[in-house]
């Protein structure tokens, strides 16, 4: 029954029932009995939820407390070898020269920036690191104020917005008053929240000047004409 279930539901709504067991403090074999999920998707669902020591030994199945300390301990491993290999890779990439930032900025903007309006610059995102490195961009390299800065939200229906504004302004250290009015579609933040997103919706920061956003085209068109 719990199978048929599992394959009847969406996979979202699936994926957000077992993120809300999780933060219950559900074990993975509890919430596989609930939902009929693999136990090894749910170690993919679940990999940024694990459970303390204190609750792994207050679970009552020897094989559950098992399960959950093998998943802790390669979870363990994982970041042993993930910092090792940020250590060797930050003595190789950095410092940065403000031509590599420069560069870096530009396939940022390449990729995920507005090119079509002749005046706006703007890049959205849900990820505020990558926002952050945006607003360093602008103003340590190209010199733009940050108080010329604007900031537009595209927030959910089920959202506290006032909190979520409260989130973007803090995180990004921009005050409120920089914020134009946000945009509220009428539908629920799974439909971020079941990619990885972040779960504050999309935050775009927007400046407009029309001879810098040709000279940033024309530095976007440079790189493309490096590209045999």
């Amino acid at each position: 029954m719990f199978v048929s279930n599992y394959l009847c539901m969406s996979n979202i709504a699936i994926r957000e029932k077992a993120l809300a067991l999780r933060k219950q403090r559900k074990s993975y074999s509890q919430i596989k009995s609930e939902l009929g999920v693999p136990k090894s998707t749910l170690s993919y669902w679940l990999r940024d939820y694990p459970l303390s020591r204190e609750e792994i030994n207050k679970l009552g199945g020897k094989n559950e407390a098992r399960i959950e300390k093998f998943k802790n301990t390669m979870r363990g491993k994982r970041q042993v070898r993930l910092d090792v290999i940020y250590a060797k890779e930050k003595n190789h990439i950095l410092p940065l020269s403000n031509k590599d930032a420069l560069i870096l900025g530009l396939a940022l903007y390449w990729g995920e920036g507005s090119k079509a309006d002749w005046y706006k610059i703007a890049l959205a995102n849900t990820d505020p690191q990558v926002l952050k490195f945006f607003i360093y961009w602008l103003t340590k390299i190209l010199h733009v104020k940050k108080s010329a800065l604007r900031v537009y939200l595209h927030l959910y229906a089920d959202m506290n917005i006032k909190n979520e504004l409260n989130y973007w302004s803090k995180t990004l250290k921009i005050p409120a008053s920089k914020f134009v009015k946000p945009y509220i579609k009428m539908a629920k933040s799974t439909r971020i929240n079941h990619k990885g997103g972040f779960g504050h919706g999309t935050c775009t920061i927007m400046y407009n000047n029309v001879e810098l956003k040709q000279k940033i085209m024309m530095q976007l068109k440079l790189l493309t004409s490096f590209i045999p």
